[in-house]
Parts: structure tokens; C-alpha cells; sequence
């Protein structure tokens, strides 16, 4: 080796004895602009005054020096060479939405949160609706803004009225809601027999939460001793889920009408329509003549027939589209124009496939309105069958589910199915009250236009 380099190297060994950091930088925090910074520096000084160090020995000093992983060191000069810039790092966390935290039930009890002021012939106010859920041990606490923005995500709309303030669900909603209250009443009186149907989802790792402790075990030796374990396992959340998918009516569920999916992937994931338009054809011709279905609208549900043109559609797909409608085009014609059309006429072409199906088989289609899932009873089958499931899974493997899912349908008779079914017209009753209610109380303010405003500024000395 000559001179010049043993002199490097006494240099080098120098400053690590005695410029070592006096503690590292921790595993896993974040590596701040001011320090990349100071670490590109460090690099174009020693690449500079010893242009014959390798940049392996280069790395490791700096390491040494800095304080800072050699891992990171080598990402944060990779980076400056490709970009000749450091970052900052992005330390937002993408916090998750309460609304998407609470389950059906919850946005279920919020509603009738609402409800229960229209029922009282009370307006519903931000502040009342508030203290009304943070009163309730049984649903989350909030704060005034969290509720109200839950709130919109439930379609309810703050309206005011002059001097007063209330919340109410938008009218394309309770339009819906009025027509199938009344739908629903008029095919009862017809005697036609209503099927519902609906799907739910089990994780395979799903337990119970709370579990008993034997209290005559006295070590871990002794439990094994026994053969038992010392706590629950796998409660992840995080295998395989299986989804069901039934339908049933006040006589109980339909025979053979069961069926199961297994989830692609961890997490909650769903079927295709082409599998529930399969099953879906399949139970039609077991049903009682002359049925009605009722079922909610997600997508699977609602695959229209035919392809409607929107904003995203090409200029020609609109135009091939008209023209196969009869209409006539003796202009030229932008495409807002084109969309304006497809908008007067659209509504005559909008129907959906399983609607069809059940047309041709001789029954009926009825959609729940959005977020009313306690006028569906298989709500409550599936609270049953999923508390079975949880109470009894020991294994946490996709069969035993299936078996315990099984055993849970079956203890679902017809007498639980009627009473399910009064629990609905029940809730179906109430409904009819408050929006007469509704309509009286707003009927006797002052004549005003009711305009919806994104303002929670309301307050209780309006009442």
C-alpha cells in the first residue's frame, strides 16, 4: 500500500474515534430533510478530499459518523444522484373515517336517533341529536363536528326554515322510502308472499370476545398436562371470509336456497354479479307464484340491462346510441348537448337485469331504500348466525365455519321468521308516523322555501 493511502486511512480512523454520535439515530423514525441534507454533504466532502476511498468505506463513515443506518445512507445518496435533491418525508397518516369504523347496527341507531325527535313532534337539531347518542352507552361518543359530517353520510340534509332548524333526509330518499312503504303494503293486501334476501360475510378467525377462564388451572405445565391452550388463537380478523347468501320469506328460509362464495383474498371481498345472477336464476322457478323479492341495491344487485351513455361515454357511442333510439339528430351538436337527449329519454331504457329475470319468471322486484337495512328481517338472521359462529369457533378453519354457519341456519325456524317479519312492520309502521309527522310539523312553520345549507351553526333557543 503506499503513502498516501496509509495517510487516508490514519485520517479517517481519526475522525471515527473521535466524532462518533453520541446515540444512533432509532430504527424506524423517520430520517428528516436537515439530516439527508447533512448527509449528501458529508458525501460530496469525502468524495471530494478522498477521491481514492471507495464509496463502500465512504458509506460506513458517513454511517458511523452521522449516526444514521447504513441502509438509509446508501437510499438517500441513490436518491440524491438520480434526483440531485432530498426530500422531506410524508409523515401524514391517512387517519380512517368514523363512518367507516361503526357497523350497520350503529348507523342504524343513529338514524333512529333522528327518527325519535320527528316521532316526538320535536324539530332535530345538531345539539339535540348530539347529547341524545353521547347519552347512549351503547354507541360511540362524538364530537359536534365527527356527528354531523356521520350524519350527511347518512343523507340527511341540515334544512333551514326562517328562524328554525332541522335535519331531514333528502327528498330523493324519502320519495323512495314513502313509494316502497307503500309498494310493500299494497302486495301484503294482495296476498302475494314477500321473499327477502340479502348476503353477509364471516371471517374465518372471527371468536367470541370475551372467553372463560378456568380458574383450576394452576400453571402452563398443568394446561398442557390437560391438553388445552392458554388463549385464544388466530383472532386476527385477517383470513379467508365466507360469504353467504340466502333468501327467505314468513314460511322461513327457502329450501336449497342457501349457497356460499369464498373470498379471493384477506379482507372483505365480494362475488361478481355473473355468480348471484346464476344463483339468482336458479331459486326463481322454487318461489311461490306471482312472488315479490325484496333486496337492497348493491352493485351485484343492480347491473343494468342496457349500457346508458354518460359523461365518460366517446361523442359517437352517444350519437350510435340516440340514433337506435329513434332520435333524430338535424344538427350539429356538441356533446353536453348530445348528454342533455340521452338525459330527456333515459329513463324509459333503464332497467336491470335480475329485474328482468323476475319479470319473465312471473315475479316482482322491490329495492329497499339506501341505508334502511332494518326493514330487511335477514338483518336480523344474520345477527343470529354470526353470534352462533363466533360462540362456538374453535378451529378457525373455512369448513368448520361453513358447519357452524349451517347448524346456525337451520336453528333459524319459521316461527324466529315470523316474529323477524313483525319486527319489521313494526319499524315499517313507525316510519309511516314520522313522515306524517314530518309532514305536519313542516306544513304548520311559517311558508318559506326549505333551502339545505352544509351550516351546523343551529341552536335550541330556536324552539
Amino acid at each position: 500500500m503506499s503513502d498516501s493511502e496509509d495517510s487516508v486511512t490514519l485520517v479517517i480512523d481519526s475522525t471515527e474515534e473521535t466524532s462518533l454520535p453520541s446515540r444512533r439515530n432509532i430504527q424506524g423514525k423517520w430520517v428528516r430533510s436537515r439530516q439527508k441534507n447533512m448527509v449528501v454533504d458529508m458525501y460530496l466532502n469525502m468524495h471530494m478530499n478522498y477521491p481514492i476511498m471507495q464509496n463502500k468505506q465512504i458509506m460506513h463513515n458517513i454511517s458511523q459518523t452521522s449516526g444514521i443506518g447504513l441502509n438509509s445512507v446508501y437510499s438517500i445518496i441513490s436518491k440524491y444522484r438520480k434526483t440531485g435533491t432530498v426530500t422531506s418525508p410524508k409523515n401524514k397518516r391517512n387517519k380512517k373515517c368514523l363512518f367507516n369504523k361503526i357497523s350497520n347496527l350503529d348507523r342504524s341507531a343513529l338514524r333512529q336517533k333522528v327518527y325519535n325527535f320527528w316521532l316526538k313532534k320535536e324539530l332535530p337539531t345538531i345539539d339535540k341529536i348530539l347529547r341524545s347518542v353521547n347519552h347512549d352507552p351503547a354507541l360511540p361518543n362524538f364530537k359536534r363536528t365527527t356527528l354531523y359530517s356521520t350524519i350527511k353520510k347518512l343523507n340527511f340534509v341540515y334544512v333551514k326554515r326562517n328562524k328554525y332548524n332541522m335535519l331531514m333526509e333528502r327528498n330523493d330518499l324519502l320519495i323512495w322510502r314513502q313509494n316502497y312503504l307503500y309498494d310493500i303494503r299494497k302486495y301484503r293486501e294482495e296476498g302475494r308472499t314477500v321473499y327477502y334476501l340479502d348476503e353477509t360475510w364471516l371471517n374465518v378467525s372471527d371468536c367470541k370476545k370475551k372467553s372463560r377462564v378456568d380458574k383450576t388451572i394452576k400453571s402452563k405445565q398443568d394446561t398442557l398436562n390437560r391438553g388445552q391452550t392458554t388463549g385464544v388463537t388466530n383472532t386476527t380478523g385477517k383470513g379467508q371470509n365466507l360469504i353467504i347468501l340466502h333468501i327467505g320469506s314468513h314460511k322461513g328460509f327457502l329450501d336449497n336456497g342457501l349457497t356460499y362464495f369464498v373470498s379471493k383474498r384477506n379482507g372483505v371481498d365480494c362475488y361478481d354479479s355473473k355468480k348471484f345472477h346464476e344463483w339468482f336464476g336458479s331459486i326463481l322457478p322454487r318461489l311461490d307464484p306471482n312472488a315479490v323479492i325484496v333486496m337492497d341495491n348493491a352493485s351485484y344487485h343492480s347491473v343494468k340491462s342496457e349500457k346508458i351513455p354518460t359523461s365518460h361515454s366517446k361523442k359517437e357511442d352517444i350519437l350510435s346510441w340516440l340514433t337506435s333510439k329513434g332520435v333524430v339528430i338535424n344538427k350539429p351538436m356538441f356533446k353536453p348537448q348530445l348528454l342533455a337527449k340521452v338525459n330527456e329519454i333515459k329513463g324509459k331504457y333503464v332497467s336491470y337485469v335480475v329485474d328482468n329475470m323476475a319479470k319473465d319468471a312471473g315475479h316482482s322486484v322491490l329495492r329497499l331504500p339506501t341505508n334502511h337495512c332494518e326493514l330487511n328481517p335477514m338483518e336480523l338472521v344474520w345477527e343470529m348466525v354470526k353470534s352462533y359462529v363466533r360462540q362456538h369457533s374453535i378451529s378457525f378453519k373455512i369448513e368448520d365455519v361453513k358447519a357452524l354457519a349451517n347448524a346456525a341456519i337451520e336453528g333459524v325456524n319459521r316461527e324466529k321468521w315470523e316474529n323477524f317479519i313483525k319486527h319489521v312492520i313494526a319499524e315499517e309502521n313507525k316510519l309511516n308516523e314520522i313522515d306524517k309527522n314530518m309532514d305536519e310539523i313542516i306544513d304548520s312553520l311559517e311558508p318559506c322555501d326549505l333551502t339545505a345549507t352544509d351550516d351546523t351553526s343551529d341552536s335550541d333557543d330556536n324552539f
